[in-house]
């Protein structure tokens, strides 16, 4: 006769099951399971991003403001790579090139010599006003409106009430030649004492002009100056010269 079977007691059951070890023996302990670190929130790193963006672009809006016609003004000139000889046009507001054509001589003396603009790096410096054909002495003019800052800039020559600065040395120890004591330069426009700012004067055809530091020698370099030839400005053909086909 089979065996009757016996269920067990309930008190036992679950510990006599397998897989309940750690139920069944008081002594066991877990196993320590390390808990996962959750990650950081992006957010959070976006919004540090957000203020320090906003920061940034606070300053430089700022800079910008405060200095927007001095950046403005450069970020033009560097776009067009205009030339200092451009930058002096724009300014006086000078005509196109050909509009004029003026003929003028200049006689600049330091240290009892005269400059001599006839050497190559005065020669044509400047499209609007320049020196030409080795010539130490007559200025050639092609624009209206054209001062004579324009040819001094383009040549390196710079004259103040006291002193002539001269970019190319024609002094082995200064390019800087100033009146001693209470004397001044002296500046002459066809023979009479010209007070203003020689540089803003625009010459006309025939003028004669003496800047020099030698107050003793003024009738002398005067007469100098005169004897200079000023060659005439070449007449314009004239549109209806006879030869044209059209009436």
């Amino acid at each position: 006769m089979p065996e009757d079977k016996i269920l067990p007691k309930d008190i036992d059951s679950d510990y006599s099951l397998p897989g309940r070890y750690e139920e069944s023996n008081p002594t066991y302990q877990e196993p320590n399971i390390p808990q996962e670190i959750p990650p950081k929130p992006r957010s959070k790193s976006l919004v540090i991003g957000i203020i320090a963006f906003v920061i940034v672009s606070s300053g430089f809006f700022s800079y910008y403001f405060i200095n927007q016609s001095e950046i403005d003004s450069q970020i033009v000139q560097n776009t067009l790579n205009m030339s200092s000889e451009q930058v002096l046009a724009d300014q006086y507001n000078i005509g196109k090139y050909g509009s004029d054509h003026t003929h003028a001589a200049i006689l600049v003396v330091v240290d009892e010599e005269q400059l001599n603009f006839g050497l190559p790096q005065f020669q044509l410096s400047s499209k609007y006003i320049h020196f030409e054909d080795h010539n130490p002495y007559l200025i050639h003019k092609h624009a209206t409106g054209v001062p004579l800052e324009m040819l001094f800039v383009s040549i390196g020559l710079k004259v103040t009430q006291d002193c002539i600065f001269v970019e190319y040395g024609f002094s082995e120890s200064t390019s800087e030649f100033c009146a001693e004591g209470k004397k001044s330069v002296q500046v002459y426009l066809n023979g009479d004492r010209f007070l203003s700012d020689i540089s803003q004067y625009e010459i006309q055809q025939g003028d004669r002009i003496l800047i020099t530091l030698d107050e003793k020698s003024i009738s002398k370099h005067l007469k100098y100056l005169d004897s200079f030839r000023i060659f005439d400005v070449p007449e314009k053909p004239s549109i209806n010269s006879g030869k044209d086909i059209f009436i």
